[in-house]
């Protein structure tokens, strides 16, 4: 199948998936979401590869959801359909999530909102040493979703998770390799080459051993995640018509902070 926003490249065991919308600083369209989601179901079945890198641009992993989509706000008239879509993100990380290949996010520049949900669905994270994190869905008046926040405390734990979320404080390098959010710093530039030198390390040990374990540390690892957070687009569906959700956003729309 062909992509129109992501490439993927293979190496052996070892894949590197691409996305890039050319543009709005690689900020997830629906299409995209769409369309990362098909390619990581098609992993399900490829008994080949044994890793695999997600990458974004080389200026931006991704700046987030695009909130200036028109299709990530276009009104619909089926209640079942418009509860699709709210879920599309949540189903694209659990996607990501149970990919039986190692999985490592490669990100360059920034990784906000939904291009942190999407790597903290990744086994591991390579960051690099210019780029840094940035959760500022609370800012704008959403909550944390994509099956994210769940995944988060898992990582750093209640008091620290609250604090990245709350706080909407962008979070270098070195702070995030500190609170356990990353696992490697990359120079300015190599986060995908770094990422590929783990990918390749973990594709080169029995790969049927390698996918049970990763099974197994997922099953208990997130036992939890899906009771915790089974309903998070419903209540984006929510917040997002708060009041002050919406004067956040028309705020952002005007170019505020």
């Amino acid at each position: 199948m062909s992509y129109q926003n992501v490439t993927i490249e293979r190496e052996g065991t070892v894949a590197v998936v691409t996305f890039d919308r050319r543009g709005s600083l690689n900020a997830f369209d629906q299409k995209t979401i769409l369309e990362l989601t098909d390619v990581a179901r098609s992993f399900q079945d490829d008994l080949v590869t044994q890793a695999v890198v997600l990458s974004g641009t080389a200026h931006a992993f991704s700046a987030g959801i695009d909130l200036r989509d028109p299709a990530t706000w276009e009104e619909l008239d089926d209640d079942v359909a418009l509860r699709s879509r709210f879920y599309r993100g949540v189903r694209l990380c659990q996607a990501w999530e149970d990919m039986p290949q190692i999985t490592i996010a490669a990100m360059e520049g920034m990784a906000v909102g939904a291009g942190c949900a999407i790597a903290l669905a990744c086994d591991w994270r390579v960051l690099a040493r210019d780029a840094y994190l940035y959760v500022p869905e609370v800012k704008i008046g959403l909550n944390l979703q994509w099956g994210a926040l769940p995944r988060l405390v898992t990582l750093v734990g209640p008091a620290r998770a609250k604090r990245i979320v709350l706080l909407c404080e962008k979070m270098g390098a070195e702070m995030a390799l500190d609170w356990g959010l990353i696992d490697e710093i990359a120079e300015a530039g190599e986060a995908v080459a770094t990422a590929q030198g783990l990918a390749e390390t973990a594709a080169s040990m029995p790969a049927a051993t390698t996918r049970m374990v990763k099974e197994a540390v997922n099953a208990t690892a997130n036992a939890l995640h899906r009771a915790s957070a089974f309903a998070d687009a419903d209540q984006s569906a929510l917040t997002r018509t708060f009041r002050d959700a919406v004067a956040a956003r028309e705020n952002f729309a005007r170019g505020g902070s």
